[in-house]
C-alpha cells in the first residue's frame, strides 16, 4: 500500500487583497485587524475585475490591471489568517467547486514599483466562464469603484 506523503504547508507569501479585505470594507477590520504587520497599495497586472453579487472576482486575463493591497502577516498570525482567508474564499485545494482559486502571482508596490510574489485569491474554473460568460467587468480595476 503506499500512503501519499503528507502536503507541505504553504510558502508564507504575504496577499494582495482587492475587494472586502480592503480597508474601509466590511471584512478588512474583521478578519485583519490584528493580524497585519504591513499593507500598502499595490497592482496586480495580467487580471482583471468582475463584480459579483456582494465581492469581486479576479479573472486571469492579458492586459488588465486589479488595484489593492498587499497585506504581510505577522509571522504569529500567518498559519490562522491563511486558514481564515481560504474559508472565506471558499477555497478548497483541488476542489473544481471552489469559488476561488489561490494562486502565488506577482504583484507591483504602487509606493516603489518593486515586484512581490503574493497569494491572490482569482476566480475558480467554473466561476471564470459564468463571468466570461455575461459578468459585468469593473473597468477600473478598483472594487471601490463600482459606486
Amino acid at each position: 500500500m503506499i500512503v501519499p506523503a503528507p502536503s507541505s504547508p504553504p510558502e508564507p507569501l504575504p496577499f494582495f487583497v482587492y475587494g472586502t479585505l480592503r480597508p474601509g470594507e466590511r471584512n478588512h477590520d474583521v478578519l485583519l485587524r490584528g493580524r497585519t504587520r504591513t499593507e500598502e497599495p499595490a497592482r496586480l497586472t495580467g487580471a482583471v475585475l468582475y463584480e459579483g453579487p456582494g465581492f469581486p472576482y479576479a479573472v486571469e486575463e492579458p492586459g488588465g490591471v486589479v488595484r489593492g493591497e498587499l497585506v504581510t502577516a505577522r509571522p504569529e498570525t500567518y498559519e490562522e489568517l491563511l486558514s481564515v482567508l481560504d474559508r472565506l474564499e471558499g477555497y478548497v485545494a483541488g476542489d473544481p467547486r471552489s469559488l476561488y482559486e489561490r494562486v502565488a502571482r506577482e504583484v507591483v508596490r504602487e509606493a516603489d514599483e518593486t515586484a512581490v510574489r503574493a497569494w491572490v485569491y482569482v476566480a475558480g474554473t467554473a466561476v471564470t466562464a459564468r463571468l466570461r460568460d455575461g459578468g459585468r467587468i469593473i473597468e477600473s480595476g478598483a472594487w471601490s469603484s463600482r459606486r
